[in-house]
């Protein structure tokens, strides 16, 4: 594929006949000229065809007598990330396990819960020559990544799941997997809703010529339409403090809310209600006068040092199948065991304070030489034995609390026009982000009909009510996205059908004050460790951080092989006297 960027929405005077070839039938027609558009399922590239390097900095609305907004699925070439740092430090933990001394006996360790922090250490113990036994309560595979196949055979999903290039221990996990190619690149933009335009957005557009991170200071500068240069130059100085102070100084503002910071740096409030409001639901789910400033400069960082930082990519089918499965067949080639609906009822101690087993739901009894658990932290909680609960270690945990988030689906009887092949930023008050699948993703492609995928934050106050309602409410803010096709009413656009998932205890809510409450992997329980974006890694509540903790998790369990190993066999021995 051409370096230069592809259009994702083309607006064409003339005729457009788009071939697809998932459905070589399907034509979508458009005035009189033609202009052939080639949209196929091939693993690089999702209609390869007319190149536009340069788009317009905001999207407006078709005019009457004007051809139609045309949306065509369109991927980028893979941006080269091997090169960053913060890639080779990810892959040199990576060799770790492969180049770990192969241990004389295998280490059955048991992990409770089947989310990537879970599936992450139990593949790389396996990578160490270990035996992990990895447990998950419910059906499926994924924990926050899950998603569920309906009667129509069409998937709906835990969340609406991007992966960036900032993700270095992700982009490392599918190239050992060999699945790289299940990423679509999208183009490096951002992509804002403008509110007080119905219909109309505003693009942050990242050069590819520059390096990082002029790239992103040239995104930001070339937008008129959201800031004011004023106010372009206020949020400037007041980021020069964690420009230069770099990590610590990031460290140090996680005693601030996003909009306190921001006030207390002298940065104009319409500067956090432009840009910060949605970008504090997206990586938190909640808003900026909630969220921990902390976790913005995080991002900010990470996005502008990183020449590709920001650079989003969808996976090309559902989760479970398209990424967990082929986790799970590498923990399985390598002696490793992964068993479902495995809930656990208690976990049983010894004398010593020490974890005897898991008891499952089932009556099952589950032993091993260490364990972990990669659950969410609220479900530790709620397992917590009792002798355990006083200890600093786990008391800290009462102030990481999961965030609810509702994630919706709609299907509608057309395709809608007024999107891209993206993620959208809506700056709706209800929701967060959105994408329109049947396009963004092959697997959940549609020439004829689009299904929305949303992410309603923040949700508290919604978790409890009823899936009628959510949708209510949902239409209500898309007819202001796409004014000329969606009514509140469906009297333009109508639904098929929907899909309302909640999730009551989502990612632990990024608060001020949480960073001190973060547990690392290894316990002070000998033999029991941590996994979970909730644990201490520099990446927050993401599926990074995920992947990443169940990297030094079981970092923590293969450095503590000596002990384990002789802790077995001295259980053995205690046994065989009994």
């Amino acid at each position: 594929m051409s370096q230069f960027g592809h259009v994702s929405a083309l607006n064409l005077s003339g005729q457009s006949n788009l071939i697809n070839f998932w459905n070589p039938q399907s034509t979508w027609i458009c005035g009189s000229r033609q202009t052939n558009v080639l949209s196929f399922g091939g693993t690089d590239s999702v209609g390869y065809g007319l190149r536009i390097p340069n788009a317009n900095a905001i999207r407006t609305r078709p005019k009457k007598g004007v051809c139609p907004l045309q949306v065509v699925c369109i991927d980028y070439p893979r941006p080269d990330l091997e090169s960053t740092s913060n890639f080779l430090e990810a892959a040199y933990l990576s060799s770790f396990f492969r180049t770990a001394p192969r241990p004389d006996k295998q280490l059955k360790v048991v992990i409770a819960g089947a989310g990537l922090a879970g599936l992450s250490t139990a593949k790389y113990l396996a990578d160490a020559g270990h035996k992990p036994l990895l447990l998950e309560a419910r059906n499926l595979l994924g924990g926050k990544v899950a998603a569920w196949k309906d009667e129509d055979g069409d998937w709906y999903e835990t969340g609406l799941h991007i992966f960036f290039g900032a993700y270095p221990n992700v982009q490392n996990l599918f190239g050992e997997l060999g699945i790289t190619d299940r990423l679509q690149w999208k183009e490096h933009s951002m992509i804002f809703a403008m509110p007080n335009k119905p219909g109309e957005f505003s693009r942050f557009d990242f050069a590819e010529v520059l390096p990082a991170p002029l790239n992103g200071i040239w995104a930001i500068l070339k937008n008129n339409e959201m800031l004011t240069w004023p106010e372009k130059v206020k949020f400037a100085i007041g980021l020069l403090p964690a420009m230069i102070g770099g990590q610590p100084y990031v460290e140090a503002q996680d005693g601030l809310t996003v909009k306190d910071w921001m006030r207390k740096q002298g940065v104009p409030d319409r500067v956090t209600t432009e840009v910060f409001i949605a970008m504090s639901k997206a990586l938190n789910f909640i808003n900026p006068d909630e969220l921990s400033m902390q976790c913005i400069l995080i991002a900010l960082n990470r996005f502008l040092q990183e020449k590709h930082g920001s650079k989003m990519a969808f996976l090309d089918g559902n989760p479970p199948e398209r990424l967990c499965q082929p986790i799970v067949d590498h923990i399985q080639s390598l002696g490793g065991e992964v068993q479902l609906n495995a809930r656990i009822q208690k976990i049983e101690l010894n004398e010593d304070g020490t974890v005897k087993s898991f008891l499952l739901n089932n009556g099952n009894v589950i032993s091993g030489d260490a364990y972990v658990f990669a659950t969410p932290v609220d479900i530790l909680k709620l397992l917590l034995p009792d002798d355990w609960k006083e200890v600093p270690y786990f008391k800290k945990l009462d102030k990481l609390v999961g965030v609810p988030v509702i994630n919706v689906h709609i299907w509608f009887d057309r395709k809608l026009r007024n999107t891209y092949d993206h993620l959208l930023f809506s700056r709706s008050p209800l929701l967060s982000v959105y994408a329109d699948m049947s396009v963004t993703c092959k697997e959940y492609y549609n020439p004829n009909q689009s299904m929305l995928e949303l992410v309603f934050a923040p949700a508290e106050e919604w978790i409890s009510r009823s899936d009628t309602e959510i949708i209510d409410a949902t239409m209500k803010e898309l007819a202001k996205l796409f004014p000329d096709e969606i009514c509140a009413d469906q009297s333009k656009a109508k639904i098929l059908k929907y899909h309302v998932v909640k999730t009551p205890r989502s990612v632990y809510k990024t608060v001020p004050n949480c960073e001190p409450c973060r547990p690392l992997q290894r316990s002070p329980i000998e033999g029991f460790y941590l996994a979970g974006d909730y644990t201490k890694q520099k990446y927050l509540a993401s599926m990074e951080g995920a992947v990443l903790s169940g990297k030094l998790c079981a970092q923590a369990v293969v450095q503590d092989y000596e002990f384990l190993a002789a802790q077995g066999q001295r259980k053995l021995v205690e046994a065989s006297m009994v």
